[in-house]
């Protein structure tokens, strides 16, 4: 038997917060949680969006039914299988898609990623790589990719202000989880703030906000 690949084109879906009329000067680029879509994670974000300030929220390639075989939809970023595939995929997918907004605007806006749950391994392993400079890194009920290239991620986010939220009551995110994420962010050598609130594996808007006005 013999295994290969084969590239041809492909349409995924992106949602934005609104069409802009001019060049904002922030750009938010927000990654769904496993089992999400990107429609609704959005939402959590419309009050933030005004003339300025540009969310955009990719959505997972990789679908499937929450429940059995009907009912509500879900989207996740990868599996173990085809893993390597799957991140090969996701980094063109993103870069070609955020190369198109940014292409549109006369001056580049600072550019922000927040990555919820399984969303914010994918944004580090992409933002890690990508070529354009990341202002604010956002890693919500989430933590850095596991394998990431940590020598091109230290340069990449040297000049990043990097914050890792979780809530006080997320049983999601174990004990062991936790430690290797900071032996990860030792390794790493990058300066990361860590904010806390009380609840569970969930964006928390009053939190939100401060962290997106203040970037």
């Amino acid at each position: 038997m013999i295994r290969s690949t084969h590239p041809f084109s492909f349409e995924a879906s992106y949602f934005l917060s609104h069409e802009p009329d001019s060049t904002p000067q922030d750009l938010w680029i927000v990654f769904h949680g496993y089992g999400q879509l990107a429609e609704f994670f959005l939402r959590k974000f419309m009050p933030l969006a005004n003339s300025q300030r540009l969310f955009l929220a990719p959505e997972g390639t990789n679908y499937f039914y929450l429940h059995d075989f009907k009912g509500r939809v879900g989207a996740n970023w990868m599996t173990r299988y085809e893993r390597e595939l799957a991140i090969t995929n996701n980094h063109r997918y993103l870069g070609s898609l955020v190369g198109k907004y940014l292409q549109k605007f006369e001056s580049k806006p600072r550019i922000h990623v927040l990555g919820f749950s399984q969303g914010a391994a994918t944004a580090t392993r992409w933002a890690s790589q990508w070529e354009e400079k990341i202002s604010t890194l956002v890693l919500w009920a989430g933590g850095f990719a596991e394998d990431m290239v940590l020598e091109v991620a230290r340069e990449k986010f040297e000049r990043t202000r990097i914050s890792m939220v979780l809530g006080t009551e997320d049983d999601i995110i174990t004990p062991e989880s936790l430690d290797r994420q900071k032996e990860l962010i030792k390794k790493l050598g990058n300066p990361v703030e860590r904010l806390e609130f009380k609840g569970g594996h969930e964006l928390k808007f009053d939190l939100l906000r401060k962290i997106v006005e203040n970037a």
